[in-house]
Order: structure tokens, then sequence, then C-alpha cells
């Protein structure tokens, strides 16, 4: 029937070599384009405000569009997959994401651009999940692992490229280019999906007029995750539940999200998200810990560089360059995983230790200060770059390793969303927790500057010294020096902050620790494994 999930090829009908890695090539680019662009845009904000002569508080909703949009398409996928077809509905992303990617570059106010941006984010939601699902019909069941790492690849490329390329492109070139660039790649992966992609036998028999389409369903997730999103998007930018569209949307999500999963479970026999697939223990728990790797992904990209810039000084160009040695060393260890997979590693061995580094980096990073050195920053990046290496490749595979074909691209769109939710909420904690800290902070460092303490007298009279010599009236220099004096502490706070934030998502992934040993592992025979190290040479 045309409304079952799609099924994966056979192996006869598996690409090979030369259109077998185009397809891979078209697909991990696609990929990385929507990635890149959940954070590339987060080090022009100031630039983008000052150019459309708006606040950077009104221009985060250029962030906020993307982010709403791409959390609600992505669980959709596999139904639009089902509808359109998925090279016609992959191929009409491309298109989409391109064309809106253009409309960005040329915006001339801040509401074309959020609208563009929305768009953007539509057509990029279908990108991951249909990418990962091209790329493990490229291969055949025993060298998934290796598809899983090379897409693994540009999991970690894409939010690590984003803001390096941002720096960049801030520093050197009109900020428009940071979506301008999306052009050529996006035409380039259009036209080698035309050419490469072939369509499927049941995409060949769609009848779109018997497919039920679960309106309702639809609707409640819209609502629900859409809601979320924003509130965890814009939350402490409005002060939470002091703003009544908050305290509306909390509402919303709140209501809406269980009366999703309620109807989808029992309310239509052909649910848009089928979380009957929740069912499989892999997933379910797979799930759960994509939730933490989001979160530590996306808190790791956003803190560093504020870290680097606010704290030591760098500049943008700078901290995209420190990202360069962990990206270099990372790319390997993708390959080293999908052997260890292909000998029989027990892939929650493989996560334990993604899990070991990835912690490391947060606590390491959280023993750092002003006077951190560049090197201090790279060796942090590269245990981080392993660690992420480590845990998403053996993660991604085993979540989907146990589904059936008709559940996989279901199951690939719920891992993606996942992670995406993982960041949100990553993202919304850090934020909220920086906010509270800092204050926390502050208070405490002022508490410890008594007047005519000795040592505060002494710091206070040297800033004035330095500030009468280089010309500044007395009076004025006093006043200099009160200021300075606030500055650093504020500084000092701010650091500290950090600091426990980097703490803080060391803590999740201790805690979440224990649940890989409720991963099912499920190991290869010797013949896969042997296809898979000769596949990974």
């Amino acid at each position: 029937m045309a409304t079952q999930p799609l099924a994966l090829p056979t192996q006869a009908a598996m690409p090979t070599g030369f259109k077998k890695w185009i397809i891979v090539v078209t697909a991990i680019s696609a990929a990385i384009i929507e990635l890149i662009d959940t954070s590339i845009v987060n080090v022009g904000l100031t630039d983008i405000a000052g150019n459309l002569g708006v606040t950077v508080e009104d221009v985060s909703w250029v962030v906020t569009a993307y982010a709403i949009a791409n959390v609600i398409v992505i669980p959709m996928t596999g139904f639009l997959q089902r509808y359109f077809g998925r090279k016609n509905y992959y191929i009409g992303s491309i298109i989409l994401f391109t064309i809106a990617s253009y409309g960005c570059g040329f915006a001339d106010s801040l509401w074309t651009l959020v609208a563009f941006r929305f768009l953007q984010g539509i057509g990029g939601g279908a990108l991951l999940s249909t990418s990962q699902g091209l790329m493990f019909d490229a291969f055949p069941p025993s060298q998934r692992p290796l598809a899983s790492a090379l897409f693994g690849m540009g999991i970690v490329l894409g939010p690590t490229l984003g803001p390096t390329l941002g720096g960049f492109i801030i520093d050197n070139y009109h900020w428009s280019w940071m979506f301008y660039i999306n052009i050529p790649i996006g035409i380039a992966a259009v036209m080698l999906s035309l050419a490469f992609i072939d369509k499927k036998a049941d995409e060949l028999a769609i009848d779109r007029k018997s497919i039920h389409i679960d309106q309702t369903g639809i609707l409640l997730l819209a609502v629900g995750i859409g809601s979320l999103q924003y509130v965890l998007e814009r939350g402490e930018a409005d002060d939470w539940f002091d703003s009544n569209v908050i305290m509306g949307l909390a509402v919303a999500a709140a209501v809406a999200i269980p009366a999703f999963i309620l109807w989808e479970l029992k309310g239509t026999k052909e649910p848009v998200v089928d979380l009957r697939t929740f069912k499989n223990r892999n997933l379910s728990i797979g799930s759960i810990l994509m939730v933490v790797i989001g979160y530590g992904l996306f808190t790791s990209v956003l803190l560093y560089p504020l870290f680097a810039q606010r704290i030591v000084g760098l500049t943008a160009t700078q901290t995209g360059k420190l990202l360069i040695p962990g990206g270099i060393i990372t790319l390997p260890m993708f390959a080293i995983v999908g052997r260890l997979l292909a000998k029989g590693t027990s892939p929650r061995t493989l996560v334990a230790v993604g899990y070991v580094a990835f912690a490391s980096f947060c606590f390491m990073m959280a023993t750092y200060n002003m006077d951190a050195s560049n090197g201090d920053f790279i060796t942090a990046l590269i245990i981080r770059g392993i660690g992420l290496a480590f845990v998403n490749v053996p993660l991604i595979n085993q979540s989907v390793a146990t589904l059936e074909p008709r559940q996989l691209p279901t199951g690939i769109a719920i891992v993606n969303m996942m992670r995406q939710v993982g960041g949100a909420f990553g993202v919304a904690i850090t934020n909220t927790y920086v906010t509270q800290r800092t204050a926390v902070h502050r208070g405490d460092l002022v508490s410890n500057l008594q007047p005519g303490e000795m040592l505060t007298m002494e710091r206070l009279n040297a800033i004035t010294q330095g500030l009468i010599a280089k010309g500044v009236n007395s009076f004025d220099a006093v006043t200099g020096a009160y200021k300075t004096m606030d500055l650093i502490i504020s500084r000092q706070a701010l650091m500290i902050s950090y600091l426990d934030t980097f703490r803080l998502a060391g803590l999740f992934f201790v805690v979440s620790f224990p649940l890989l040993f409720l991963l099912k592992s499920r190991k290869m025979d010797a013949a896969a494994a042997k296809a898979v190290a000769d596949a990974a040479h």
C-alpha cells in the first residue's frame, strides 16, 4: 500500500563505486550546511543588528525562527518522505533552503530576514534525517557503522565550523555572505541529487490520494514543539514567567505535547510521527542519551567562543582558528571508531569512552581563567572532538540498529530531533545559569571590598595613578578608577559563572552515564566486520 513507510532497498539496488560516493558526498554536504546554519549567525548578531538598525535582543529572532522551524519539521520527515517520495522531498528541501539563504542575504529589514530564516529552517529540517537515510541506503547493513561514522563527521563538523566560518566572514566581509555561501553548495547538491539519487519502487507508485494526512497530529506537534522551542530560546531574554507571552506558550506546550502523544498513540491509525517506535529499547535509551549529547555539543559551541572572546580577549577569527586542530584530529577518529565497531567492540564501551572524554573537556574548561593560553584551548577542544566521535558514531548506529526497516525513517528523525531538543535545552540552561551565577558571584566579590580596606585602596590608588600618568585629571582619574574596578569585578564574576556552567555540563554526562548499561549491544559477525574494515580504508 502507498501508506506504508519506506522500506530499505535490497542489496542489488544499492549504489556502488563512483555513484555511491557521490551520494555520500552530497548527503554529508547537505547535512553540514544545515548544521552550520544553526550556529554561524551567532557570531554576527551584533553586526546584523547594527546594519538593520535594531537591537541585539531583537535580532536574536534570526536564531529563534530557524530553531523553531527546524524542530517542528524534523520529527515529520518520515511522513513527508512517504507523502512526497524521499527523492522529491529531499531535493525540494534543498531548493527551499537555498532560495531562503538567498533571501536572508538580501533581506533589508529584520522581519524579512526572520521570515526567510523560518523558511530556511523548514528546508533545513529535512536535510539531517533524509541525508542520514540516504547514507544508510548507500551501504548494506554490514557497513552501516561506516555510514554512521561518515555521517558523524558532518554532525560534528557543522556546529564546529559554524562559529569559525562566521567569525572569518564577519571580520573580513559583509554578514550577508554567511547566507550566500550556501547557494553554490545547494545548487551542486540539487544537481547531484537529480543525477545520482534513484527513486525506489514505492516512490514511483505513490498515490497521494490514499495517504491519510494527520492534520490534528501536525497541528498539535507544531503548537507543542514550536511553543517549547520558543520558551527555551527566548525565556532568559524575556524574564521567563514574568512575560505573559512566555507564560502563555509554556501553557500551550504543556497542553499540546501530552495531547500530541495521546493522539499519535491512540487517536489515529496513521500518525504523522509513529511514537510506537519508542517501544524499541535502544531507540528510547538512545534518544535520552542524544538529548545529553545535544546539550553538551551546543553548550560547548555556545560557551567556548564566549569564554575565549569575552574573558581571554580573542577575536572571532582567532577563536575559530583554535577549533581547527580539534577538527583535524577528530576526523580520523570516526574511521577508528568504525573499525572498532566492525571488529565487534561493544558500542557501550565506545560511548563510555566518549562520555569520559567529553566530561573531561567540560571539567578541564572549568579550571581555566583569563590567562588561559591558546594551547590550553586546543588541548581541551581536541579531547572534546575525540569524545564526540566516540559518542556519536556508535550511539547513532545503535539507536536505530534494532529497528525494523519500515521504522528506520521515523527512528532517524526522532534521534535527530532529540539532538536538536537537547541543544535547545542546553542553550536555555546555559543562558539562565550564567545570568544567575554571574549575579551571585558579583555579590560575593563586591562583599569582599570593604571601605578603607588596605588591598582595595591600594588597587584603586594604583589605577588612579595610572590614569593620571596618562593625562587624566585627578577628579576624573578617581571616578575612572572606580569604574575600572567595577569592570574588573564584572569580568571576574562572568568568568567564574562560565566555569560553573562548564562544570554543570560535565555533571550532565556523569549523571546520565548509568543509562549506557541499559543500551542493548548488537555485535556483528566476522563477515560483516571484515566488510566494514575493508570499506574503512
